[in-house]
């Protein structure tokens, strides 16, 4: 097999990937290790940033997002029992964000990348890399564990393939360097069957730790609690989690979260992850293989689009032009813009969560930072415009 640029992952890095080359007309494999079925039915929360958004518009791939989706100029901190509005479209100049699934974002680009005659394996297994400090490299697969090895001939390969594929590895570990922060809690989410308990998103900085009221339709909500990273979901039956939730959100008039049956619930950790460089040889990372943040900032899938919006970019001027300028300055790009979505991350963390080493003064500190950001003009701006989503700084 012969193509151009190899792509390992069918998420949101290497999919946009796939359709921001094949507007430019250059071909690409994607080769994914799961079904096309779990990775449109893997349950994903998804805040799109302004740009995300223009760009699934330009791609003319928004209609379902239009329809489903929900436009948010503003979110609200709540905390001492009341709530403060950032009022984030006011403060950016009309930039908001669009509440719309991770994996509704996955089946509208499958979908319309094979309607458009792309080229997406599924459920292959053992991928390996290869060559990848040639200007030939190859990626061999198997598309089934019992099927023959097959190869890749490619100009480029481009490692989507999350936190656990193999193309990261693929880098020599003398080349790489990895930056890890694991932190001490958890998010205990839910999905339930009711109508939204507000109009934004809320978060919630209490005394018994933090809460997030979300939303993913009409009928259904999202919410979730700060719990031990290390709980089990089995110590946390319904009526403990509504428990919390009434209790971290209440406000001086009486608010509370409307309730309704629990359909999925859940723990995970919260984690950040940096691996610089973002690239080696004719091998360029994307997405979560490159670096991982914490929810609270909602930056993963808008930086697994930014990564793609950046490499479709450089390939296209090695091919178009002859040029490896920003093939060469790729990882520099990237990780500018990766750095800052993690420092907000850790931003919102830190600001919104109880950690088990903060003392008393801690916890005054934290408040008063909370009060200083959602009462000072320069407070709300540093939020909205983080949360609304930053640049590409394409610039040296």
């Amino acid at each position: 097999m012969r193509t151009q640029v190899a792509i390992i992952g069918a998420g949101p890095a290497g999919l946009m990937l796939s359709h921001l080359l094949a507007r430019d007309g250059i071909m690409s494999i994607v080769l994914e290790s799961r079904t096309r079925q779990a990775i449109e039915e893997t349950i994903r929360a998804g805040v799109l940033e302004q740009g995300t958004v223009d760009l699934l518009h330009e791609l003319k791939l928004a209609d379902r997002m239009e329809q489903i989706g929900e436009r948010h100029g503003g979110i609200e901190f709540r905390f001492r029992g009341r709530g403060h509005r950032i009022p984030m479209r006011d403060l950016t100049g009309g930039k908001e964000v669009m509440i719309y699934a991770q994996h509704e974002v996955i089946k509208d680009l499958v979908a319309a990348r094979v309607q458009q005659g792309g080229e997406i394996v599924f459920g292959v297994s053992d991928v390996q890399l290869h060559d990848l400090d040639t200007d030939r490299p190859r990626v061999s697969f198997r598309r089934s564990p019992e099927a023959p090895t097959e190869f890749i001939a490619c100009d480029f390969i481009a490692g989507c393939d999350g936190f656990h594929g193999p193309s990261r590895r693929s880098i020599p570990e003398n080349v790489r360097t990895e930056y890890h922060k694991t932190f001490p809690m958890g998010w205990l989410g839910i999905l339930v069957e009711a109508p939204p308990s507000s109009e934004e998103l809320i978060y919630c900085n209490h005394d018994r730790g933090f809460a997030l009221v979300s939303t993913r339709s009409p009928e259904v909500q999202r919410m979730y609690i700060q719990v031990d990273a290390q709980d089990d979901i089995a110590n946390w039956p319904d009526e403990r989690i509504w428990s919390e939730l009434r209790s971290r959100l209440a406000t001086e008039d009486g608010w509370a979260p409307i309730e309704g049956p629990i359909i999925q619930k859940s723990i995970v950790g919260m984690r950040s992850f940096v691996c610089s460089p973002m690239q080696y040889g004719r091998l360029f990372l994307a997405g979560d293989a490159a670096h991982i943040v914490p929810p609270t900032g909602a930056k993963g899938l808008n930086l697994a689009v930014s990564d793609a919006r950046v490499l479709a970019a450089a390939i296209g001027e090695f091919y178009q032009d002859s040029r490896t300028d920003l093939l060469a300055r790729y990882s520099q790009i990237c990780l500018r813009r990766v750095w800052k979505a993690e420092r907000f991350s850790n931003l919102m963390t830190q600001l919104l969560h109880r950690f088990p080493e903060h003392s008393a003064f801690d916890r005054e500190i934290q408040l008063a930072e909370l009060d200083y950001m959602t009462s000072s003009v320069h407070g709300l701006s540093t939020i909205a415009e983080n949360y609304v989503g930053l640049p590409i700084e394409w610039g040296t």
